[in-house]
């Protein structure tokens, strides 16, 4: 590890990567900070800016926005009682009302201190963790890679939607159209249709940005949400928090910070399921639950520290299976492999410093996030506001733009749009979008690894069984579904018992 870290560190602290690093946290907390305008959606946005840069300032502009993104959805869950991002409806039960109470700045200053508390916290976790888990990637063979990309699949679609159905069948959907081009293995074309310029594949940024940024234009159209309004004279109080409720929430916000990791690690959570958790966590633990829902300081300090904490841990799996922990950090796996990272122990061996250096641009991330949160909350306090006709436009073209620029050519826009139509069509049946993404990503990995050890076993499929990494996968995948179809089932009985009501 020390051979790396004196190279990583000459590699990250150049005046490029800290230019892209505040402008990533710049542009990820506006986006979270404006309800409706999700993380995804942004890192879909800007994943074509990445395409023309170098490793590490392409991934420290998209960790950027990622971890602002974690913060700035409880500036408008805090000002407005509407979350800016899903994550931050459980800081919004206590930011509220804490403003209410006249002590806005308070709130927002607990929120940015507890979320970049647990935002060094994974990045110190992926730091330590992150090689040792890449030691044992390094020992499975491409019988284990297609279990673990299986197991990658089965969580995220079981944890996606309401259905675990419908989550397999978009799951295939993005493996099928992840067949587009030609063979891996054989070099024929498939499903191009007689068009060269499908031979290649479709691009995953592309395809994102009908999937995911397009689709809310005409989700938001549909809706005629109208802006909210501001009222900035709640930030006048003075921001004062007592040494009494910072001891009050140490316990918590390092207690959240670990479950947030914890979730993190495993494909298909996310930053929701770790808020929710260390909310309860931290309420069930308090000497003052009856506090929570009426402006507690340590229900906003669980919620936020946790939500942050998964950051660095989704990259765990990420940066060392190939697999991603969550939507958004399988859109930055193409930003890697298109500077031929490929994922796994080699990464850490031949690329050493680059993964040093970005793992600890993690850290150095989170403290830009606390200088511009401590120096810019007022202004993103009035983002809020922005109307929807403006900031409408703007978005539409920066979608235009960002297909257009990845292969400069007007076919990718048009892709672009079949797929908006595509995602428009899925929401109408209730099918979701985050496992057609991880379907689209992990297509070509799944297939050529569960290829090639049919090959290598001439065509006997136990091989998938014979190792004891593949046993243990075959047992997790079975756990994982058990766990999920009884959620499910509980899910049902829930909604049934609130009806009979």
């Amino acid at each position: 590890m020390m051979e790396y870290v004196g190279p990583a560190m000459g590699l990250l602290f150049t005046l490029e990567n800290i230019i892209w690093i505040n402008l990533g946290v710049f542009i990820g907390a506006i986006f979270s900070a404006i309800p409706g305008l999700t993380v995804i959606l942004c890192v879909t946005l800007f994943l074509p800016v990445t395409y023309t840069m170098s490793a590490i300032p392409g991934m420290m502009f998209l960790l950027g926005i990622y971890c602002a993104g974690g913060y700035g959805g409880s500036v408008s869950a805090i000002l407005i009682n509407t979350p800016g991002t899903p994550h931050a409806a459980a800081t919004m039960l206590d930011g509220y009302p804490l403003s209410q109470k006249g002590r806005t700045k308070a709130a927002l200053k607990i929120a940015l201190e507890a979320s970049t508390f647990g935002g060094i916290f994974s990045a110190l976790a992926l730091l330590f963790l992150g090689p040792q888990v890449a030691k044992i990637a390094a020992q499975l063979g491409t019988a284990e890679y297609f279990m673990v990309c299986l197991f990658g699949l089965t969580i995220i679609a079981g944890v996606s939607g309401k259905s675990l159905v419908r989550g397999i069948i978009s799951a295939c959907l993005g493996l099928l159209i992840a067949c587009v081009g030609s063979d891996p293995m054989t070099g024929y074309d498939r499903f191009t249709f007689g068009s060269n310029r499908l031979y290649l594949g479709l691009d995953l940024a592309v395809c994102l940005i009908g999937l995911f940024a397009l689709v809310e234009i005409l989700s938001k159209a549909e809706s005629r949400a109208k802006a909210q309004n501001m009222d900035t004279s709640k930030l006048k109080d003075d921001g004062r928090i007592t040494k009494d409720e910072y001891k009050r929430m140490f316990l918590p916000t390092l207690i959240s910070s670990f479950i947030g990791v914890m979730v993190g690690i495993i494909p298909g959570t996310g930053a929701s399921e770790a808020s929710w958790f260390s909310y309860n966590t931290a309420k069930n633990m308090s000497k003052h639950p009856e506090e929570y829902g009426h402006g507690s300081v340590e229900g906003i300090a669980a919620a936020e520290s946790a939500n942050n904490a998964v950051t660095g841990a989704t990259l765990i799996p990420l940066l060392t299976l190939g697999i991603p922990g969550d939507g958004t950090v399988a859109i930055m796996l193409s930003a890697l492999m298109i500077n031929g990272l490929n994922p796994g122990l080699s990464l850490f061996t031949t690329q050493g410093d680059i993964m040093y250096a970005i793992m600890i641009g993690l850290i150095v991330i989170n403290i830009f996030m606390q200088i511009q949160g401590q120096l810019l909350t007022p202004f993103f306090a009035k983002v809020v506001s922005i109307p929807e006709e403006i900031l409408t436009p703007i978005i539409v073209i920066f979608c235009f733009a960002g297909a257009y620029s990845v292969n400069e050519n007007y076919f990718d826009v048009g892709v672009a749009l079949v797929f908006t139509v595509l995602a428009w069509i899925l929401r109408k049946i209730d099918l979701p979008p985050v496992p057609i993404l991880l379907g689209l990503v992990l297509g070509k990995m799944t297939e050529t690894n569960f290829r090639r050890a049919l090959l290598v076993s001439d065509g006997d499929p136990s091989i998938f069984f014979s190792s004891i990494y593949c046993k243990i996968f075959v047992v997790l995948i079975i756990v994982a579904l058990a766990a999920i179809i009884r959620g499910k089932i509980k899910d049902r009985q829930a909604e049934k018992a609130a009806h009979a009501e």
